[in-house]
């Protein structure tokens, strides 16, 4: 199997969109926006059907975004203190939030998904701030349409304009929509504060069983 043969991505790519995009939600680092500016630079190249690679981040977007302020919408964000681990990414979570400030309103949840780690933090301080489920459901859907258009077609002009073989296209896009995203993460967190602005208790300083 040739892992650099479009032919070879293009039928996996579908696969991947998904769990990628919906891991993202809850652990930042997955490199979702890789994998779905990939599936815009194979679309590019006749590999992959632009309008699925489309539907399938949007929607992976939203669904990431109502799990997780769901999680914390009803509380239950202590199950992450049982383990290490879990510890680790709650106290996380509330250091994004302490940075970016409270971020439930509805111009940060759909906008704040370009910055990186913003996904995480708009829809846990959301579900902490109690927002409505209607309200946000529908600013989590409009900004995962956008943030799809922007990552698909990024992927699909970097594909169309250099005529470079689908992955360096994707190294382009992905290097470019990098670059704007920390500029933008730069002006949002400007004034940054010393402590999560929500006032949910977690057990991160407190030690549990693993």
């Amino acid at each position: 199997m040739d892992f650099i043969a479009p032919d070879t991505w293009g039928s996996a790519i579908y696969l991947w969109i998904v769990p990628m995009v919906l891991g993202d939600a809850i652990f930042p680092p997955i490199p979702s926006e890789m994998v779905v500016i990939t599936g815009g630079a194979l679309a590019a190249d006749g590999h992959a059907n632009f309008w699925l690679i489309l539907l399938l981040a949007a929607f992976a977007s939203w669904l990431g975004d109502m799990a997780v302020y769901l999680l914390f919408k009803r509380r239950v964000s202590h199950v992450l203190d049982r383990w290490a681990w879990g510890r680790k990414v709650h106290r996380g979570i509330h250091e994004a939030i302490a940075k970016a400030g409270r971020s439930s309103t509805y111009g940060a949840i759909i906008g704040a998904r370009f910055v990186p780690g913003g996904r995480l933090t708009t829809s846990s301080a959301a579900g902490i701030a109690n927002v409505s489920v209607r309200g946000f459901s529908l600013c989590a859907g409009l900004g995962a349409v956008l943030w799809a258009v922007w990552q698909v077609g990024l992927g699909y002009f970097t594909g169309s304009t250099t005529k470079l073989p689908f992955w360096a296209s994707s190294l382009i896009g992905v290097g470019v929509g990098l670059v704007i995203g920390v500029v933008v993460g730069l002006i949002v967190t400007r004034r940054r504060g010393n402590r999560s602005p929500v006032d949910e208790p977690f057990d991160g300083d407190v030690p549990q069983p693993e």
